[in-house]
């Protein structure tokens, strides 16, 4: 069976969850999902065919990620279109959403109408998710990136999001007029030299510019931390992705513009994903 040899092809290069992968690469050569797949399991594969299913699998052996050798990848149960220049949104991400609608839960801002900004938006994952679940709010997203946006600009069209969503090509918050009860981002926040060190899924295949934080990975925080007060109303809040190691430094930036009484949480690997500053004027 062709998934067989492809999960043997990918096991053998170190791919880790090969089975998995091989039946997503084999059911997207064939246009079948799972439960058809397993129900065709004895389907006659023409040679062109096995051709373009192993031209797949080799491009996996090569460590490309599996989403983008689909095209799409999932987050927060949305299916999402992907491009050279947008990351593969990561579960770790979903931390943001989950903070994000406590924190509006909180306020009782859930299901009332309020504006949000989703600052380096890239396939549109948090803006997308976040006006999934609020039906009555209207979300701006940015990017520098003018392809990320299209990709983003898409996906809200697929969802039928795209009436309560709007784009905007400008670094971070730069060239939005304000007025946002909540601000979410994940911006990129790995230091310069470490880009090189990490693993090829990442660093071969990821937009460098959607990772490089600058010298120490802190840039964006410091362009978004100096925006604040002009994007955000009054008892509004940012809400941003970190890295694992920088909830102390991240907190700090903050700090140093003006906007204490940070905090922090977990992901559900219990490591420091998420932190959440008020604007407190």
């Amino acid at each position: 069976m062709m998934r067989r040899h492809v999960a043997a092809v990918l096991h053998d290069a170190g791919i880790g969850n090969a089975d998995l992968d091989a039946r997503l690469i084999v059911g997207h050569a064939l246009g079948l999902d799972h439960a058809m797949l397993a129900a065709r399991g004895d389907v006659v594969i023409s040679h062109e065919r096995t051709g373009a299913i192993m031209a797949l699998a080799q491009r996996r052996v090569a460590r490309e990620p599996v989403a983008r050798i689909l095209g799409t990848a999932e987050f927060w149960s949305l299916p999402l279109k992907l491009n050279a220049d947008t990351l593969v949104p990561r579960p770790d991400t979903e931390t943001v959403v989950v903070t994000a609608l406590e924190w509006l839960n909180a306020m009782g801002l859930r299901h009332k109408p309020f504006r949000f900004a989703d600052l380096g938006t890239g396939s549109g994952a948090l803006l997308l998710a976040l006006l999934t679940e609020c039906p009555n709010a209207t979300g701006l997203a940015t990017d520098l990136s003018i392809p990320a946006l299209a990709g983003a600009r898409d996906n809200a069209r697929d969802l039928k999001l795209d009436g309560r969503a709007g784009f905007v090509a400008c670094d971070y918050g730069a060239a939005l007029a304000g007025g946002f009860d909540l601000i979410v981002s994940n911006p990129p926040y790995i230091a310069r030299a470490v880009i090189d060190t990490l693993d090829a899924e990442v660093k071969s295949f990821d937009p460098h510019l959607a990772l490089d934080g600058g010298r120490d990975g802190l840039d964006a925080y410091r362009a978004i931390a100096a925006d604040m007060g002009r994007l955000l109303r009054p008892g509004g809040a940012l809400i941003a992705e970190i890295g694992y190691d920088q909830a102390h430094t991240a907190a700090g930036v903050f700090a140093a513009a003006g906007r204490a009484g940070s905090t922090i949480r977990a992901d559900l690997a219990g490591l420091p994903r998420v932190i959440t500053v008020p604007r407190a004027d």
